[in-house]
C-alpha cells in the first residue's frame, strides 16, 4: 500500500515537469536529520535524545533513536509514524526518478552506439569497394605488362643482350611479386564483401604441398633456404576446398620464406589426430615477439610499420590465410620464439584413406 500511495504521489508532483535525478541517499537523510528539517525537533532535543540513546547503548540496551525521542515524551508515536512514511514516500520517489533518468541514459547511449555501428559498417563497405575497384582496375594494365614482357624474353620483338635478358628476368620477377599482391587485394575483397566460397572435396596433401613448393623453388633457392615436404605416406585425405588449401600453403610456405635467413629452412608437415589432420608449416627464421602475435592476422597490418621496413607486404596474406581457414571451420594456431623460427598449424577433417 505504501508503495502504490508513494507512486501516485511521486507521478502527480512530476508528470508535468521533469526533475533532475535525486540520488536516494540525498533524498532520505538520517531520521534525527529529517525530523530537524521538518521541525519535528529542534538541536537541543535531537542532542538530548542521542545522548540518551548512547547511555543505554553503554548499558547494554539497543534502542533506535525514534523510540528514544517518544520515550523522552519529545514527539509522540502518531507523529513519529507520519515522519517516517513521509520519509519511505520520498525514498520511492527518488527511486524512481532515478530509475527512469537510467533507462533514458541508456535508450540514449543504445542510440548512440547503432548509430556508431551503422556508420562503421557503411566505411567498411567502402573501404571493401575501393579495394574491390582499384584491384580490378589494376588488372588490365598488368596482363599488358605481363603479356609483352614474355614477348621480349622469347626474343619475338628482336633479339636481346645478356646484359637485357638479365634486366627483364628482374622485371618479370618485380611483376609477378605485383601481380600476387594484386590477386592479394582482390580475394581479400571478395571474401570481405562476400565471405569465403568453398568448393570441399577430399584432397590429397601430399601433391598439394608438392606443387606449394614447386611454386616457391626460385624464390627459395635465390634466398638459399631449404623446401621440404613431410607428408606420412597413408595419411587420409582432408576434405577442404583444393585450391584454397593450396594457395593457404602457399602464402604460409612463402612468408616462411620471407623472414627465414639464408642457410634456413622451411617445411610442411602432417600428421594424423583422431578424425582430423594437423597440418604445420614450420620456419627457422627470426620468430615473432609474444606480445606481437596477436597481430598477425590483422589486414593491411605489417609488425615492421616504418618506412625502412626489410620486409615488403601488403599484409593481406596472413589475413586471407585466417578468412580461409574460418571459411573450413578451422582456427590457426601460431608458435614462435625469436630468432629460432615460427610454426603455423590448423586441423582439417580427415575424408578417407589417400
Amino acid at each position: 500500500m505504501v508503495a502504490l500511495l508513494a507512486e501516485r504521489t511521486y507521478l502527480e508532483r512530476y508528470a508535468e515537469t521533469p526533475q533532475a535525478a535525486v540520488e536516494p541517499e540525498a533524498a532520505v537523510p538520517r531520521i534525527g536529520e529529517y525530523l530537524v528539517r521538518q521541525g519535528l525537533v529542534n538541536e537541543a532535543q535531537l542532542a538530548r535524545a542521542l545522548k540518551r540513546q548512547a547511555e543505554l547503548a553503554s548499558a547494554g540496551e539497543s534502542r533506535l533513536l525514534g523510540q528514544t525521542l517518544v520515550d523522552l515524551q519529545i514527539l509522540d508515536r502518531e507523529t513519529l509514524d507520519r515522519a517516517i512514511t513521509r520519509q519511505i514516500l520520498e525514498l520511492h520517489g527518488a527511486l524512481q526518478q532515478t530509475n527512469r533518468t537510467l533507462e533514458l541514459r541508456v535508450d540514449e547511449r543504445t542510440t548512440e552506439l547503432r548509430r556508431a555501428l551503422e556508420r562503421l559498417s557503411e566505411l567498411g563497405q567502402l573501404k571493401a569497394n575501393l579495394i574491390s575497384n582499384v584491384s580490378h582496375e589494376l588488372r588490365t594494365p598488368m596482363s599488358q605488362i605481363v603479356g609483352y614482357v614474355d614477348l621480349l624474353a622469347q626474343g619475338s620483338l628482336g633479339s636481346l643482350s645478356p646484359e637485357q635478358s638479365d634486366a627483364l628476368q628482374v622485371v618479370r620477377r618485380a611483376v609477378d611479386r605485383l601481380e600476387r599482391l594484386v590477386e592479394d587485394l582482390v580475394e581479400f575483397s571478395s571474401a570481405s564483401r562476400r565471405g569465403v566460397t568453398l568448393d570441399l572435396t577430399d584432397v590429397d596433401l601430399q601433391p598439394l604441398a608438392q606443387e606449394a613448393i614447386a611454386r616457391l623453388k626460385d624464390k627459395a633457392e635465390r634466398a638459399r633456404v631449404r623446401l621440404r615436404a613431410e607428408i606420412p605416406p597413408g595419411l587420409p585425405r582432408v576434405r577442404a576446398d583444393r585450391e584454397k588449401l593450396g594457395w593457404v600453403l602457399h602464402q604460409l610456405l612463402d612468408n616462411g620464406v620471407k623472414f627465414t635467413p639464408p642457410e634456413g629452412s622451411v617445411a610442411i608437415q602432417a600428421s594424423l589426430q583422431s578424425a582430423a589432420v594437423m597440418i604445420c608449416v614450420r620456419d627457422t627464421g627470426i620468430g615473432i615477439p609474444r606480445e606481437r602475435i596477436g597481430e598477425l592476422f590483422e589486414p593491411f597490418h605489417q609488425l615492421d610499420g616504418s618506412t625502412t621496413r626489410r620486409y615488403g607486404g601488403t599484409g593481406l596474406g596472413l589475413a586471407l590465410v585466417h578468412l580461409i581457414l574460418g571459411g573450413h571451420g578451422a582456427s590457426i594456431r601460431v608458435e614462435s620464439q625469436e630468432g629460432a623460427g615460427t610454426q603455423f598449424s590448423f586441423l582439417l577433417p580427415a575424408s578417407g584413406p589417400s
